[in-house]
């Protein structure tokens, strides 16, 4: 700038000495015309060397000058460039009005701060003559933008794609004005761009009844700036167990009660779990108390599968994979960390489209991460697309593009919003509690879940008669239809091991009762099912009735004495309305007597009706009116400054009111626990009373429910679509550690039909919790009162499963132990093939047995997609896929049949089937060897008594190896605490060239064996082998 003005006084100089000499010349008064001529051209020749002179220093000086001036004052700091009028870059405000008010604000700072801006300013000024225009166009004074709307430089919201706008303002009713004012940028979407589905494949086969799979969002208007930041690290050290420090606020969130510093710890756990936690460094906030996680002191972390890194300046950070250095949890380029009172956001970039779990809700298999929202919030809510439902397990798993995979488990019991956007990345959005975050690094699915379930907890052992099929329906009416329907089920030989009740047993609905006039003969029923070698389940809710007489009605009268029920803002019992006549009150589960209390009412009940399980409903708990009689407080637990995107348009809709309070908190807080801690409870009680091991089965769930209890996936309706979408529902919650999980066969809301419920009963029997179910207003659907045609299709299916029990058990036993699920989506076998990344029309137990359901009507063939390996057909043993890639096969589908496939190189423990467990627990065991390619194959079989609590540790089982190659079987008991029989009764062996001419079992010659030359299967039968003994059998050709 110096130079600048330097030339324009020499230019300005040179300009008054040529005047002067023309002054001179005219002044002697010369005579001559040439003369005159000569001195004018003089002149005139030298003003232009002078401008030209003038005019390429100028140049010059400005074109050396202008890179280093342009955006920074004279010391180099950076300052504000000012917002173009040709080209508008604050484009949150495009009105005119807006644009001079940004060049107005943008001359104040500069003359505030004495800033010299370069050339810039220069080539402003030329732009000056259009102010005058929008001066003109102005009527009135501009509304005042944020000071943080006019300090966006430019490039800051245009250079945003659609993909990577995060939401700055996330309500249902956003606005520009109060977009600006967060320093937001604003611009509308026009145009929602076309849909790239990230599946590499299409789906086989999508099912529809009315309902669209995907609930978008809008785009947002409103979006983060490319650099807004909302902490930076002030500092970060190490520590004994990773890192600690603590971050300061850079930008305020919008909401009230924003946290100025954050405490920030990173915990090393182990090679393959990091554990992220970010809280309040200046008060204790609400963190939720279960599941119970591990307390790790000491970090046993030598191998780390993960690299953290942290950006000091920006406060983002980024847990990536050693081996390939792919970030897996990033907030690097998402939206900002905000941390206020009842406003929490934490984003992440996800490193693919394949993401799972994020539940409860009715959907696909795979998450679609086109700007969708998971709202997690137990609700009594009819499963819909796009609902919050029954449970909130905010616990993702994600595959990398090698085939790798980890998860995410945010351990928060708070109300929240989980967005899904096309970048793609994810967004939480937390109302309480604390950001408390750990990550798994697998590297197999399987791995995710086993580290998974190492935090929240294994899932229960269950006990063997619950492996069998149960039904039910609410309204059977009386003991007399109840029995008809449990007699006609077995007189019709379908596999059938036990029978529930609904809230219809009770008297006036209320819990621990039974109705005098159409229940009074329901013990001696349940007499006469347990002399069936069956059990009995029935249905207890977790609200009992307060409006009964003192002293009639113990559950009121005791919960009163002990003081155990949630309290209301005037400590009194909260009241609401259930099933009861009159009003509801619930039990406190937290209450240090809250359990006690339950197993007081629990083993007085079965004193009277000597039930085998508890069947926990409406405990999200539910209520038909929201909040109390008079609704609920007007205060911020109640109308929180952000709403997730919940049901009802209130937290408080259909349940209780969010001060009511518990032992270790406020409703708000405790409300996504509740079913959890009545599970609990429950469990508890099922000990004490029956001193066996426990069946629970709940609606609503948390994290570490499967150490519990197991679930069923609520009120489906019975159509093709809630049968095709409860495959993805079981999938899941074995993803959650929840194994024990099934959907009401045939669907619970509506009428069923007879080739619907043929193929739900099909699909059901290979459900872990297989029981047919559905409510008081439909139609009778148990196998008998269908048909024939549901008969036989439901006795074959349930055949099937009783068949392969030992197999199932085992799994359950795995899960016990590692965490492994027994329900898997195929990828989880296949990690490596994209192709079964977005299946969920098939199935597995465990790595062996593929189902392959009918989920359409009048099909009698279904396509099916086979991954790399052998697979072999199970009714009868064929071949029906040789060893190579993955392929899609057409299998036939009978009306009476189910497709099932076992994957080459496993061998399955089978038992022959009976009508109960009991039954078929007595009539032996039997192998099924299927030979990879190279002829090998393995399998294991754990066994114990059935029923007695924790086998396990006690070593009361038996566990038993099985290795097969080469036309040899080697059978090692590894473990022999099972005192009961145990025999090997049968051995099937698939592929095999030729017929056997010795068998020898155990050093003994076989003598009763067939072989099936079409489907190339040898059979050995009639033997009576103890299996708790290591010995080897040989078949040779």
């Amino acid at each position: 700038m110096v130079q600048i003005s330097s030339n324009l006084s020499q230019a300005a100089k040179g300009d008054g000495e040529a005047a002067a000499a023309a002054t001179l010349l005219a002044s002697k008064g010369a005579t001559s015309l040439e003369r005159k001529k000569r001195h004018l051209q003089c002149v005139v020749t030298g003003l232009v060397i002078l401008f030209g002179l003038w005019l390429t220093t100028t140049i010059i000086i400005i074109l050396i000058i202008a890179p280093y001036c342009r955006g920074r004052n004279l010391l180099g700091r950076h300052s504000l460039p000012p917002p173009s009028l040709n080209q508008n870059v604050l484009t949150y405000s495009e009105t005119d009005a807006h644009r001079l008010h940004a060049y107005r604000e943008w001359v104040k700072n500069m003359d505030k701060k004495e800033i010299e801006c370069g050339i810039d300013c220069l080539f402003y000024s030329l732009d000056t003559p259009s102010l005058s225009l929008l001066v003109e166009k102005q009527t009135q004074a501009p509304p005042e933008p944020s000071s943080a709307s006019a300090k966006l430089p430019s490039g800051q919201c245009e250079d945003v794609p659609l993909s990577e706008r995060f939401d700055c303002l996330p309500s249902a009713s956003p606005n520009q004005e109060e977009c600006v004012a967060r320093g937001c940028c604003w611009k509308e979407v026009l145009e929602v761009p076309k849909r790239e589905k990230p599946f590499p494949a299409p789906r086989i086969h999508q099912p529809t009844h009315g309902f669209s799979q995907d609930v978008p969002l809008n785009i947002p208007f409103c979006y983060y700036p490319k650099d807004y930041h909302g902490y930076h690290f002030t500092n970060l050290t190490p520590s004994d167990m990773g890192y600690q420090g603590y971050m300061s606020r850079k930008s305020t969130s919008g909401y009230s009660g924003d946290v100025d510093t954050l405490y920030f710890e990173v915990r090393m756990e182990t090679d393959t779990r990091i554990r992220i936690k970010i809280t309040d460094s200046s008060q204790t906030r609400w963190e939720t108390p279960l599941p119970v996680v591990p307390v790790v002191n000491k970090s046993s972390a030598t191998l780390p599968l993960y690299k953290f890194k942290a950006r000091l300046n920006d406060g983002t950070f980024t847990v990536s994979r050693d081996s390939t250095d792919l970030p897996l949890f990033s907030t690097e380029g998402a939206a900002p960390l905000t941390y206020s009172d009842q406003f929490l956001q934490l984003s992440t970039i996800l490193p693919s489209h394949f993401i799972y779990g994020l539940g409860e809700h009715l959907d696909g298999l795979l998450l679609d991460t086109f700007w969708t929202r998971r709202v997690l919030w137990n609700l009594d809510q009819i499963p819909e697309p796009g609902k919050n439902l029954y449970g909130s397990h905010p616990f993702y798993l994600a595959m990398e593009p090698s085939g790798e995979a980890h998860g995410v488990f945010l351990l928060n019991s708070n109300a929240m919003d989980i967005v899904l956007q096309p970048l793609p990345a994810l967004t939480y959005r937390v109302i309480g509690g604390v950001l408390d975050l750990y990550v798994f690094l697998g590297p197999t699915p399987s791995d995710v879940v086993r580290q998974y379930t190492e935090v929240v907890g294994r899932p229960f052992l269950p006990p063997y008669w619950s492996l069998g099929y149960h039904q039910c329906r609410f309204g059977y009416g009386s003991t007399n239809r109840t029995r008809e329907v449990w007699q006609r089920t077995r007189n019709a030989g379908i596999p059938f091991d036990t029978q529930w009740n609904d809230i219809d047993y009770m008297k006036d609905h209320n819990d621990f009762t039974i109705s005098s006039d159409t229940y009074k003969n329901l013990p001696q029923l349940v007499q006469d099912i347990h002399k069936a070698g069956m059990h009995y389940v029935p249905i207890f809710d977790p609200g009992v009735s307060a409006s009964e007489t003192p002293g009639t009605y113990p559950p009121w009268d005791e919960g009163l004495h002990l003081g155990v029920f949630v309290r209301n803002h005037t400590n009194q019992p909260f009241i609401g309305k259930v099933w009861n006549p009159v009003s509801t009150a619930w039990p406190d589960f937290t209450h240090p007597l809250g359990t006690y209390y339950w197993s007081r009412q629990m083993e007085r009940f079965h004193n009277t009706l000597p039930y085998d399980g508890a069947w926990i409903d409406m405990n999200e708990p539910s209520n038909f009116w929201s909040g109390g009689p008079k609704g609920c407080l007007h205060n911020n637990l109640e109308h929180p400054p952000f709403l997730p995107a919940v049901e009802g348009g209130s937290l408080y809709y259909h349940t209780l009111c969010m001060s009511a309070q518990h032992h270790v908190g406020n409703h708000y807080n405790v409300h996504n626990l509740f079913g959890l801690t009545e599970a609990i409870s429950t469990n508890v009680a099922l000990q004490v009373v029956r001193a066996k091991r426990p069946f629970v089965i709940s609606r609503s769930t948390f994290p570490g429910q499967g150490v519990y209890g197991g679930h069923w996936t609520g009120d489906v309706w019975s159509d093709w679509f809630n049968m095709w979408q409860s495959i993805a529902g079981i999938l899941n919650f074995n993803m959650f550690g929840v194994p024990m999980v099934g959907a009401d066969i045939c669907g619970f809301n509506g009428n069923t039909t007879t080739n619907l419920c043929m193929r739900w009963m099909q699909l059901g029997a290979f459900y872990p919790f297989s029981r047919n179910h559905n409510t008081d207003d439909a139609v009778d659907q148990d196998p008998v009162a269908l048909g024939e045609r549901v008969v036989r299709a439901s006795r074959k299916a349930l055949i099937q499963r009783y068949t392969l029990l030992p197999y199932l058990y085992t799994l359950f036993f795995n899960a016990h132990i590692t965490g492994e699920p027994v329900a898997r989506p195929l990828f989880f076998q296949f990690p490596e093939d994209e192709k079964t990344y977005s299946v969920d029309t098939q199935f597995l137990w465990g790595s062996a047995l593929m189902i392959v359901p009918v989920l359409r009507e009048h099909i009698t063939k279904v396509e099916a997609y086979l991954p790399q390996g052998m697979w072999y057909e199970w009714y009868g043993g064929g071949m029906v896929k040789e060893e190579g890639e993955g392929s899609y096969i057409t299998l036939p589908a009978p009306y009476d049949t189910i497709p099932l496939l076992i994957l080459g190189g496993n061998i399955l423990p089978t038992h022959v089937p009976g009508n109960t467990t009991k039954q078929s627990r007595e009539l032996g065991h039997g192998l099924v060897i299927a030979p990879d390619k190279k002829g090998e194959a393995r399998g294991q079989l754990y066994w114990d008594d059935g029923d007695s609590l924790d086998p396990v540790s006690s070593q009361s089982f038996s566990h038993m190896l099985f290795e097969s190659e080469s036309g040899v079987l080697r059978v090692m008991c590894s473990t022999r605490g099972y005192t009961g029989p145990l025999n090997l009764r049968y051995i099937t062996i698939l592929n095999v060239p030729q017929n056997a001419t010795q068998v020898v079992v155990a050093d003994k010659t076989a003598q009763n064996y067939d072989y099936d030359p079409g489907n190339k299967v040898l059979t050995i039968k009639e033997l009576d082998q103890p299996l708790m003994q290591n010995f080897t059998v040989t078949w040779k050709f």
